[in-house]
């Protein structure tokens, strides 16, 4: 039995001169939900992008299920792997986007059915059953052939979670999916992810959705300057803080 789903273990992250992540080390259990709080800068979104290998780490090791993201290692090198077989790693790692990133061109069913017809070379007919389930499954069963610009913020997003879904994928990574919708609309994203921290779907969400945090997270990680602050259970970090940024960050936010 694979101890974590996610595991890095300290992950240095440059752009530039710029360090962002400074040797971050944490562990994501199966069906676990880990929510990544803290301010704007603080190398959150970036953490999450290193997870998919969409963003490549300087140093250090990240795992999804056991397996290195994105290099093999041998005599303790890092190798990076080959494109094709970074797709591969990455079709087993769902991620939601703030911005929905949906084919305009395409209908909710085919955003939907793209990549397990392209990637997992799944048949059509196959892909199509599923992706009807799928988008029933986050309330969109009478969407399924409307073009994104004929649909809300909200029901974009939960076209692009059910997209994430359709590749069975082992993790799900949720970067701020709530911040360019508005207020009323958040709720039924967040209805939805609910939903799957439920049915044990291991799901690292960075968020200032600090009422979901509180709700659905196993742990709370509060990031500051590319590094771990403080983590816990929900309760202990959002409730009781005993870092004192902790406890600035959750001031001001806590306000509004």
């Amino acid at each position: 039995m694979i101890e974590a789903m996610v595991k890095a273990e300290g992950v240095h992250k440059r752009f530039g001169r710029l360090e962002v992540l400074k040797g971050i080390s944490l562990e994501v259990g199966h069906g676990e939900v880990m929510c990544l709080i803290g301010p704007s800068g603080s190398g959150k979104s970036t953490l999450l992008r290193c997870v998919n290998h969409l963003e490549k780490i300087n140093s250090g090791r990240l795992w999804v299920n056991g397996e290195l993201v994105g290099y093999q290692e041998s005599g303790n090198k890092l190798y990076e792997l080959r494109e094709p077989y970074i797709a591969r790693r990455r079709a087993e790692i769902g991620m939601v986007f703030q911005r929905f990133n949906l084919f305009p061109h395409m209908t909710a069913i085919e955003n939907v059915i793209e990549a397990p017809v392209h990637v997992k070379k799944t048949s059509k007919r196959e892909a199509i059953a599923r992706g009807h389930a799928l988008l029933k499954r986050v309330g969109l069963p009478d969407k399924v052939d409307e073009y994104p610009a004929r649909l809300s913020g909200g029901q974009q997003q939960r076209v692009a979670i059910a997209r994430a879904l359709a590749m069975d994928p082992h993790v799900m990574l949720f970067d701020e999916v709530t911040s360019a919708l508005d207020p009323e609309l958040v709720k039924e994203v967040l209805d939805v992810m609910r939903e799957l921290a439920e049915e044990g779907m291991t799901m690292v969400v960075v968020t200032h959705e600090m009422g979901f945090a509180k709700d659905v997270a196993s742990r709370v990680i509060f990031m500051d300057g590319g590094v771990v602050v403080e983590e816990g259970p929900p309760r202990d970090v959002l409730d009781h803080p005993r870092e004192e940024r902790t406890k600035r960050f959750l001031g001001l936010v806590l306000e509004h």
